[in-house]
């Protein structure tokens, strides 16, 4: 029997999504046949190091946020030899450093919306952008510290109370129309949904709390754009070095008319796995179902030790 250790928790901004994926993703597998077993993973490297002695067959990360998604725990795995389900460290680096994915898909010519790092007290004293513009911290996921800066908001106010804002921030122009997002599984783009949050933007709470956004599937938009939006999200995955499961996040500008506009905002090499999650909704929608996916993403781990 395949021992599977699933990692989950963590000490990032994204702790209870990743117990929730966790829970889930451990049932599935068990009720596959596997050996699943639970560690909550803390800030105790040697604690983990103890947890997954003797090694497992393989680990499922479902870790999200820094130190699980963002190339840290990847390599502590591929230093003990153990196989991993995800992208590895260099890939999970880069897709979680917001700066580094842009020059990424940039390369691949890949659209993202225009926009640049600056110092968090420059924002302070004047609009890096004209408004409205987004801030966003260097190295979170999930929309933790995003923020939509518009006529009558106040940036100072807001750099002052987010602590997940570092002293660099990446400055970006709005992209205003749709908000698509799209899985991409080895190497097939699944399908594109529309998120409609019914307040605000596809933040952090609209992303994870029941009833706050409708998720349209399949995106009622032009075929063009839906077909473009596939493509370009499986550039984005390859482009990175991504390998398994990961979710391209877009913006869909048809404000002049469809098809219209397509930007890609970030990569998400660590999609939530919950109950409201997007993968498992888009991996239906397409026939497969949430065991066989837990199952296909365990069946394709790798170590890049």
């Amino acid at each position: 029997m395949t021992e599977v250790a699933v990692l989950h928790g963590g000490a990032s901004a994204e702790r209870e999504v990743s117990l929730k994926s966790g829970q889930a993703c451990a049932a599935a597998l068990y009720d596959r046949g596997y050996d699943a077993r639970l560690i909550d993973v803390r800030r105790d490297v040697p604690r983990l190091v103890k947890d997954l002695t003797p090694p497992p067959d393989v680990v499922f990360n479902a870790l999200h946020g820094r130190f699980g998604e963002d190339g840290t725990v990847q390599g502590l795995l591929d230093l003990m030899g153990i196989p991993y389900t995800h992208s590895g460290r260099l890939a999970s680096a880069l897709a979680m450093d917001k700066a580094m994915a842009r020059t990424v898909l940039e390369s691949a010519d890949l659209a993202v919306p225009e926009g640049m790092v600056v110092a968090r007290e420059a924002v302070r004293s004047a609009d890096p952008l004209p408004r409205p513009y987004v801030i966003k911290p260097l190295g979170e996921g999930s929309s933790v510290g995003v923020h939509i800066i518009r006529e009558h908001d106040d940036p100072a106010e807001i750099l002052e109370t987010d602590d997940t804002l570092g002293e660099e921030v990446l400055v970006e122009r709005f992209v205003p129309g749709r908000e698509l997002t799209v899985t991409v599984m080895g190497e097939r783009a699944l399908a594109v949904t529309e998120i409609k949050p019914k307040q605000g933007f596809y933040d952090y709470r609209n992303k994870y709390t029941g009833g706050a956004s409708e998720h349209r599937l399949p995106a009622p938009i032009h075929a063009e754009a839906y077909e473009a939006a596939l493509d370009q999200a499986l550039a984005a995955h390859l482009a990175l070095g991504c390998r398994g499961v990961s979710r391209a996040d877009l913006r869909y500008d048809d404000t002049g008319g469809e098809p219209g506009d397509l930007y890609i905002l970030e990569v998400n090499t660590q999609p939530g796995m919950t109950e409201l999650s997007l993968v498992p909704e888009q991996a239906e929608h397409v026939g497969i179902g949430f065991g066989e996916l837990v199952e296909w993403i365990v069946e394709e781990a790798a170590c890049d030790g």
